[in-house]
């Protein structure tokens, strides 16, 4: 299992003059990284973090980055959005071709008041019907989701659908599950 070290966080640092304390922005894809850790305790400032292309399969240990402003987790094992709602400062949320099913799970980015853009383009919860209105209605302070504007009247029409919309993602989501315990 890779893991993040202090070592491998200092060498992508060279612009901050090997200080990690106050680095604003890391870079660690490409990396077969396993698991997010030590982030929170060693890069308090982090306002950039770039993890894609890794084996990263839950989003954990990043609650406490309250300066984070964007989270790069595309090409990751990622099945569910969760612990982020610390990261107080997320504006732009990368999640691009993971495994996130539970598009319910967007629910708790609720109180991400500042998160502006997310991508979860390639991912199984996007070939639900209603999937864009779900998360239009859900989350009213986007104004882009998967690379498109929300219009003003677009996400008028998901609200007013919401309660139509919802019952039909629960369904999808048990339908999508049911199907892959019965490949397992």
């Amino acid at each position: 299992m890779v893991r993040i070290t202090e070592d491998m966080v200092r060498k992508r640092a060279e612009h901050n003059e090997m200080q990690i304390s106050t680095l604003e922005e890391v870079s660690l894809h490409q990396q077969d990284i396993e698991k997010i850790e030590f982030l929170d305790k060693w890069c308090r400032d982090l306002k950039i973090l770039y993890l894609q292309s890794n084996l990263i399969p839950r989003i954990e240990n990043v609650g406490r980055l309250k300066k984070l402003e964007y989270l790069n987790l595309a090409l990751n094992n990622i099945e569910r959005i969760e612990n982020l709602s610390g990261c107080e400062s997320l504006k732009k949320l990368d999640l691009t071709m993971n495994f996130v099913r539970e598009v319910t799970s967007i629910e708790s980015l609720q109180d991400n008041y500042n998160l502006r853009e997310m991508f979860l383009t390639g991912n199984p919860c996007t070939e639900y019907e209603g999937y864009r209105q779900y998360v239009i209605a859900t989350l009213p302070q986007l104004e882009r989701l998967d690379g498109k504007e929300i219009e003003k009247s677009e996400r008028i029409g998901a609200i007013q659908d919401f309660h139509a919309i919802r019952p039909q993602i629960l369904e999808q989501q048990r339908e999508y599950q049911l199907k892959r315990v019965s490949r397992e």
